[in-house]
């Protein structure tokens, strides 16, 4: 089983778990094209389905990102990017993932992101 996309106007509209062949017979008459996205791909990288590491084979990624209802399509990066999560956000053109301006703080403190401040701000427990 793989995983497809349907892609109408640059946007995701449908994600189904198919047999590729399933496709061959599918009488699909509404507008937009299919597309294979992988479960396990994200930010360019396949990563194994056991073990969440790199996968040693990366041909298996495809087109950036796992596909979701809503996710623009990039045909020129044939990437599938989600939608931007703040205004204040930047895309990595590499990877097709939205960044914080701002790196979130690394000393095992819960943080929300503040769009007003554009900065972190620890959550209080």
């Amino acid at each position: 089983m793989a995983h497809f996309a349907k892609v109408r106007d640059g946007v995701v509209v449908q994600v189904v778990k198919a047999d590729p062949d399933f496709f061959d017979s599918l009488k699909d008459t509404s507008p937009g094209t299919w597309l294979q996205t992988s479960y396990n791909t994200r930010g360019g990288v396949h990563y194994d389905s056991l073990s969440r590491l790199p996968s040693s084979d990366q041909s298996k990624a495809l087109r950036k990102n796992f596909a979701g209802v809503g996710f623009a399509y990039d045909a020129a990066k044939d990437a599938f990017i989600a939608p931007q999560p703040f205004k204040g956000w930047l895309l990595d053109e590499a990877t097709c993932l939205w960044n914080p301006p701002v790196p979130m703080p690394a000393d095992g403190k819960a943080y929300a992101w503040d769009e007003d401040s554009l900065s972190w701000v620890e959550e209080a427990r």
